[in-house]
This record gives structure tokens, sequence and C-alpha cells, in this order.
């Protein structure tokens, strides 16, 4: 049955991607990414809905709400004054622009490798705050075919499923409201700050499940958190993503083999 479920959720999102199939003959003079912050939206509650009840229980619907700030932001929210039926997950636009960009970086470099390693040193060295730049010199339309554009949104999904599904555990296994107390009130914390390497360990592994049983794969995940690990210096965004001293490597294994088990039906 899981297997099964897997399946038609596949279904729904290779839907998406034949959307973007006439992406590059239709936009390419726009440059507008087909996965925008309603897509982000959507995806968190795809997520929510293949949750178990009794965690979507703990979680307000909808489960993700978004702020118009140009900086990469993802964090587990509680409403003041609400109960934790009012926790959900806020989303920032910059956040959606991040991940469109390094999705991008990363379906580029099937055809030119080194684009991405490229552009993560780049994001490394970034001091602004804002806007999230662009990949250089990737005006051509070499760089915006349906192909790779169809792999954009591949690894937007994953990428964005897997920090997501991640921060939605945060509320239902508890460890949102055990830190909520000294997170900065009103203000969008990393609550990877906070986390005990125990407490990151079991919101991984739930976040997994949750994005495995929505079809979306590990692959993006794994790329996005593996070249966080090789930053020189990491920029503040990251803290939103994994913790500062995370073993990269141990992390990314440890999802393959989260990956392994589902579909041999022994990962819940």
């Amino acid at each position: 049955m899981k297997n099964l479920h897997f399946l038609e959720k596949f279904l729904v999102v290779a839907s998406l991607f034949l959307g973007v199939r006439n992406y590059a003959a239709t936009n390419s003079a726009t440059r507008v990414y087909p996965s925008g912050i309603d897509a982000a939206v959507q995806i968190g509650t795809d997520l929510y809905d293949s949750l178990d009840a009794k965690y979507r229980k703990k979680l307000q619907e909808p489960p993700v709400c978004t702020v118009p700030l140009d900086a990469p932001a993802l964090a587990p929210v509680e409403r003041s004054g609400e109960s934790k039926a009012g926790c959900q997950v806020t989303i920032s636009v910059g956040f959606v622009d991040l991940i469109n960009h390094i999705a991008h970086a990363k379906a580029i470099d099937r055809v030119q490798p080194g684009f991405f390693d490229q552009y993560m040193t780049d994001l490394a060295g970034e001091t602004a705050t804002g806007t999230t730049p662009e990949a250089r010199n990737i005006v051509g339309d070499r760089y915006w075919t349906a192909a790779i554009m169809n792999e954009q949104a591949g690894y937007f999904n994953q990428m964005m499923g897997m920090t997501m599904a991640i921060n939605f555990a945060r509320h239902y296994l508890g460890q949102f409201s055990k830190y909520a107390g000294q997170m900065q009130a009103g203000k969008l914390v990393p609550i990877n700050n906070f986390l005990t390497s125990a407490e990151w360990d079991t919101g991984v592994k739930a976040g997994a499940v949750n994005s495995l049983n929505c079809a979306l794969g590990t692959e993006g995940a794994k790329a996005l958190f593996d070249a966080i690990g090789k930053m020189h210096r990491r920029p503040a965004w990251t803290a939103y993503i994994v913790p500062q001293n995370i073993d990269i490597g141990r992390l990314n294994k440890q999802l393959a083999k989260y990956e392994v088990d589902f579909f041999h039906g022994g990962l819940n």
C-alpha cells in the first residue's frame, strides 16, 4: 500500500513537470521560475495531507504561512495567543527564490559539470542579507531548455519538500514548544540553533518519511546539504536548513538509508 501511495503521489508530481515542458519556448524572455511561492505552499499542503492524523492535529491548517521578506527564512512558528493548533511553518519569499536558484544551478550541473559547486561557492561569499543572487552567466537559452527546467522543478520540489517537512516535525515532535521561550518573539529564528543532535536526527527521519510519502526523493536535499557542508563560511540562511556543526556526510548517509528502507517497506 505504501508503494501504491508513493506511485499516486509520483504521478501528481510528474504532472507538474509536464507543465514545465513548454517553459523555455514560452517564457525565455521573462526568465521567471515556474516554481514560486504558490508551489511551495502546495508542497506544504501535500506534506500535511500525508501526515498521520495524530501529527496533523499538532499543526494549523493551512500549515504554511508566507512573509514578503527578501532574505531567506524558513522556521516553525506559533501564532501568539493560540493553542498548538496554531502551529505553522513560515517561509519567506526569499527562501523560495534561494531554492529556485540552487535547484537551477544543480540542474545546469548535469550539462555543465562544476556549475553547481561554483554557484554555491559564490553564495558562501555573499555578504548581503537581502535578495539571493542568481548564478553567473545564465542568460543563454541553453540554460533554460525544457529539459533543464524539468530538472530544476524536480530539485526544487525535493529541496523544498525535505526542508519544510523537517520543520513540520519540529512541531509534532514537541521540539518547537520546548525551545519557543528561547526564541526571539516576533522574529524568524532558526530552531536549529537550539536543537540537540538527537533532536535533529529524529526530525530528519520524520521529515524523510513525510517527504518520501509525497514522492519526493532525497537526491535534491542531499545535494543541498552537501553543498552547505563544503562552504568555507556559511551564510546566515544556512542555519534555517542545517545546524552549524552537523556532520553532513553522516546526514546524507542517513537519508540514503531512509530512502532504501522506505522502498523496502521498513521505514516508518
